[in-house]
């Protein structure tokens, strides 16, 4: 069986995933790579696929920025949809070698690992005519998109498990009127641990695509620590040479230390103060381009960052590592947003804003 890399990532941002698919495609194409399989969450997200009708977008501008749902119009092919946590969405990069260049044929192999998915959980699922995805009668539990360049695939499926199905009210979902959705939840009655989902998808995958699946851990581990006092975070400013932008505290997590050490170590080392930083909940998975790490791990460079929050006196002295930054400021939510320059960093905005709310 051809070999193909197992990608457990964590919640990954709109933004970042098309970012690393893009770059698992173009190493495909090269055949640096092997086949890969990403899993994966992403935050709240509207998408519009080429060709999509805009029209099938239902809720105003206001309303998604009301809920903290995003819109993207995107590369895939299918009309709208929506992702979000709970929702397992999966991205194979796979190179259709000679004899399996049949887009109908590799459509039909993802509805074939969705509907052997539900099945485990005592879902019957199938196909309809002329529609894409699997539907459990008149409602869709998985939709599928792709896209195909030079004979390697991206974009490619989204389950529902445990999503929030309220949020397909935004939309008409992949265009189709008159149809609902549902989820493996609501289905069974009860919550279902998307972890266990990802083994089965990935179980299943492996058997209708004859792959042999290795599971890859990420490059490096990172946290992210989040400092504010009331109703203002803290940001610093890279040095032009260490790429001139704004971000929270960030920092590599050494072999054997535990994440909240970490926390508190990077704490006290970007601003020369204690505390004991609090998870909040957030592990964000992304890809870094880096030359200094590109010439440690092979590429791409994956990261997971788990964020932490830290209260510190807006009024304490803060003593940055000048080596790596050069100015620091205080900042309200909203210019906090508008200095960030990564989608990870926002999110964690976002995350610790609604914590303080």
């Amino acid at each position: 069986m051809r070999p193909c890399d197992l990608r457990n990532l964590h919640l990954v941002t709109y933004e970042n995933g098309m970012r690393l698919q893009q770059k698992f495609v173009e190493l495909r194409q090269a055949d640096e790579v092997d086949d890969q399989l990403l899993l994966l969450e992403h935050p709240p997200v509207i998408t519009l696929g080429r060709g999509g009708d805009a029209s099938n977008l239902l809720a105003a501008p206001e309303m998604l920025q009301s809920q903290r749902v995003r819109f993207y119009e995107t590369t895939r092919g299918g009309d709208i949809t929506y992702h979000g946590p709970g929702q397992l969405v999966g991205y194979p990069i796979l190179h259709l070698g000679e004899g399996r260049r049949d887009v109908r044929k590799y459509v039909t192999a993802l509805e074939e690992v969705l509907i052997r998915t539900v099945a485990e959980y005592g879902i019957t699922a199938s196909r309809a005519d002329s529609k894409r995805g699997i539907w459990v009668g008149d409602d869709k539990i998985a939709a599928i998109g792709v896209r195909i360049a030079r004979w390697v695939t991206s974009h490619g499926f989204a389950l529902n498990v445990n999503t929030n199905l309220e949020h397909f009210r935004l939309i008409t979902p992949c265009g189709i009127r008159g149809s609902g959705v549902t989820s493996i939840a609501r289905m069974t009655g009860r919550a279902v641990p998307l972890d266990d989902v990802r083994e089965v998808v990935a179980a299943k995958f492996a058997e209708v695509f004859e792959r042999e699946l290795h599971p890859r851990d990420e490059s490096v581990r990172l946290v992210k620590v989040m400092v504010y006092d009331g109703d203002r975070v803290l940001l610093l400013h890279r040095r032009p040479e260490r790429g001139n932008f704004w971000q929270p505290i960030t920092g590599s997590i050494e072999d054997g230390e535990a994440p909240p050490i970490t926390a508190r170590r990077e704490l006290n080392e970007e601003t020369g103060n204690d505390g004991e930083p609090e998870d909040i909940g957030l592990q964000q998975s992304f890809m870094i381009e880096s030359h200094f790490l590109s010439a440690k791990f092979p590429p791409p460079v994956i990261a997971t960052e788990i964020g932490f929050a830290a209260r510190v006196n807006a009024g304490a002295a803060i003593r940055m590592d000048s080596e790596e930054h050069d100015a620091f400021g205080w900042f309200t939510f909203a210019e906090a947003y508008e200095r960030i320059r990564w989608s990870d960093d926002r999110e964690a905005l976002e995350q610790l804003e609604m914590r303080l709310r």
